[in-house]
């Protein structure tokens, strides 16, 4: 069904639809969001809101809105984070900001839940062939943007959807998703001079910056 996690109310039908029809709930999946893209200067902070708004509170309302449930079947919840939730590139802060959030909500639930014997797995995908590079700093689909990223480097969304389920039933604590994600992820936790020097050369960028 239909579910907007910007909307107060519209996750808790989505799981009260999902209790009448299938029973309680025993794994929630918050992947809901979306990229705001552009250089600081030329972002408002209208932007970020609209960026928050699904990418964080959003997370939290599918949260909350399965918790009950998830918590008397001792049950699993996915937050669908970001290799962007461990390391920030140029044109990029509102999304990279939304994702060390739910990185952060991800880290403190797991301590939070875990007597209660509920686990927090959270995903941290690279590139995975899905529309969000195609989706606008609106939130709009734009099906007509060419996707930028090198299709060597996009993992399938069947692969990386075996991978992630994986890791929900084993109660991992996180999962990064494709290779040169956790290569990343690796060299800037243990190098994070040499992935500063890369991305200053480089820069890092989804899709064109807004103008205005």
């Amino acid at each position: 069904m239909r579910c907007d996690v910007t909307l107060d109310g519209d996750p808790e039908r989505a799981v009260a639809a999902a209790h009448e029809r299938f029973g309680p709930v025993d794994i929630v999946v918050a992947n809901a969001g979306f990229g705001v893209v552009g250089p600081f200067a030329l972002l408002t902070l209208d932007d970020y809101r609209r960026q928050f708004e699904t990418n964080v509170f959003g997370v939290l309302r599918t949260i909350y809105a399965a918790l009950p449930d998830v918590r008397r079947r001792r049950g699993r919840i996915a937050i669908i984070g970001s290799v962007s939730g461990h390391i920030a590139t140029p044109g990029s802060s509102p999304y990279a900001m939304s994702k060390f959030a739910v990185r952060a909500l991800a880290e403190s639930l797991g301590h939070e839940l875990a007597p209660s014997g509920v686990s927090v797995t959270l995903v941290s995908p690279g590139f995975v062939a899905s529309e969000i590079r195609r989706v606008d700093n609106q939130g709009v689909l734009r099906a007509e943007t060419p996707d930028t990223v090198p299709k060597f480097l996009v993992m399938s969304t069947d692969r990386a959807a075996r991978q992630i389920v994986r890791a929900i039933t084993r109660r991992r604590r996180e999962i990064v998703v494709t290779g040169h994600g956790k290569a990343a992820v690796f060299l800037h936790r243990h190098a994070p001079w040499l992935t500063t020097a890369v991305i200053r050369k480089f820069g890092v960028r989804s899709r064109g910056e807004p103008k205005r």
